[in-house]
């Protein structure tokens, strides 16, 4: 069950009562509404809901992007909202990856130091053994020294989820990770993410709204108003996609 139980220790990422408002007094907008989740070590849970459902809030959140209004974060041990700025950013760089939708690679970089970025930010010596590992891990076949202009959309995001791996951080956060990519591509993609999971034993919370992404997760989450309403077990994207109808988005 992804719910607050277990202690902080069992879990990589854990919110309590978590709420996020925008705005005050009439014009207030509750984000998330008292979210209370529980993402154990090496599990792959995936986010789905309406538009305005507070999805990428919980994302934000969850991954330090952003502070709560009330309630508690915890990565690991670390009660992130507790945390002053710079200590956060600390957190983010070391022990949080982050893939999104646009890739956000830097084109000056090679793949190889685009993959070793958030080492360099981090000040952590490596060496092309680790990065190695990390780029047979998203079974990426392309020469380190290429450009990412030079690869394809499917390519680019396989160095976006090594450059998220190298740290082997304590979780990892996916925004729509395949929402550019061709139907295909993306489900290439997919399959490359849950092969890292499984291997890595890596956390990761993916906020998506296509039903075939989210049937590569163990859980899939449904919100609707801020709150969690509903989780499934990993399931098909039939099933998946019927409950979704149920939330008013398809």
């Amino acid at each position: 069950m992804h719910t607050a139980t277990k202690t902080a220790t069992s879990s990589a990422v854990r919110l309590d009562e978590v709420r996020k408002t925008y705005g005050r007094g009439s014009a207030a907008v509750h984000a998330l509404d008292g979210v209370s989740v529980e993402l154990p070590v090496g599990s792959f849970t995936a986010v789905m809901g309406p538009s305005g459902s507070g999805k990428s809030t919980l994302l934000h959140c969850a991954s330090g992007l952003d502070r709560p209004t009330s309630g508690r974060v915890l990565l690991g041990d670390a009660d992130l909202a507790g945390l002053k700025e710079s200590a956060l950013t600390k957190i983010r760089r070391e022990r949080v990856g982050f893939v999104f939708q646009a890739y956000n690679l830097l084109d000056a970089l090679t793949v190889e130091q685009n993959i070793a970025l958030p080492l360099r930010l981090a000040d952590r010596s490596y060496d092309r053994r680790l990065i190695g590992d990390v780029v047979r891990s998203v079974e990426l076949d392309v020469p380190l020294d290429r450009r990412p202009a030079a690869l394809s959309g499917g390519q680019q995001q396989r160095v976006a989820l090594a450059r998220a791996l190298v740290t082997r951080p304590d979780a990892m956060f996916l925004d729509e990770p395949t929402g550019a990519l061709d139907t295909r591509t993306a489900r290439t993609v997919l399959g490359v993410l849950r092969r890292a999971v499984d291997r890595l034993q890596q956390t990761a919370l993916m906020v998506t709204h296509d039903p075939v992404a989210a049937s590569y997760a163990d859980t899939v989450l449904f919100l609707a108003d801020g709150r969690i309403v509903d989780q499934l077990p990993r399931q098909s994207a039939e099933r998946i996609a019927e409950r979704m109808s149920h939330l008013g988005e398809w």
